[in-house]
């Protein structure tokens, strides 16, 4: 029973917020859906080394979201691509999802700042997760500004993040 007891406390570690980070309200995931590029990120071992990272968003059923990543590994050079599933956390209206590229294990996905469904701010369950998406592959400096500027405020470590270079592949 201990055992059961601790894999829930540790998983449920993986589906809450950093401290400081509140997820949008008023989330509309119709208007969520469709292709994402990265532009920047923390490090973490699922995307070191990839380019051209986009996510790619559609409705796998009332509620619930079928996720595909894929970026360019230039070591291996090929494509990479991972597909999972999300849900909401709680209420559809608020930017908190669960997402699972690993059958039942689920991590969280905060969508903290939202620039009318075209860049979006995304924290996972603690300060090591961190991305800024975008409807296209490049974006101003001034969103890059400020970008730094509100996940510095929040605690993140942007002297850290990935820049990812979305230069046209083949």
């Amino acid at each position: 029973m201990r055992i059961l007891v601790l894999f829930a406390v540790l998983l449920s570690g993986c589906t809450g917020l950093p401290k400081g980070v509140e997820p949008v309200d008023q989330f509309e995931l119709d208007r969520y859906l469709g292709k994402w590029h990265e532009i920047a990120r923390l490090d973490h071992r699922f995307e070191r080394g990839l380019s051209n990272v986009t996510a790619e968003y559609s409705l796998r059923n009332p509620g619930s979201v079928t996720v595909e990543n894929r970026g360019y590994s230039v070591k291996k050079e090929k494509w990479q691509e991972a597909t999972g599933k999300a849900k909401f956390k709680s209420d559809s209206d608020v930017g908190h999802l669960l997402v699972s590229f690993f059958g039942p294990f689920y991590g969280s996905y905060v969508v903290f700042e939202l620039d009318d469904y075209q860049h979006a701010f995304v924290a996972g369950n603690n300060f090591d997760y961190l991305w800024f998406l975008s409807r296209t592959p490049t974006v101003s400096d001034a969103k890059k500004a400020l970008f730094i500027e509100k996940a510095e405020e929040l605690g993140f470590a942007t002297d850290e993040l990935i820049w990812v270079d979305q230069s046209p592949r083949e």
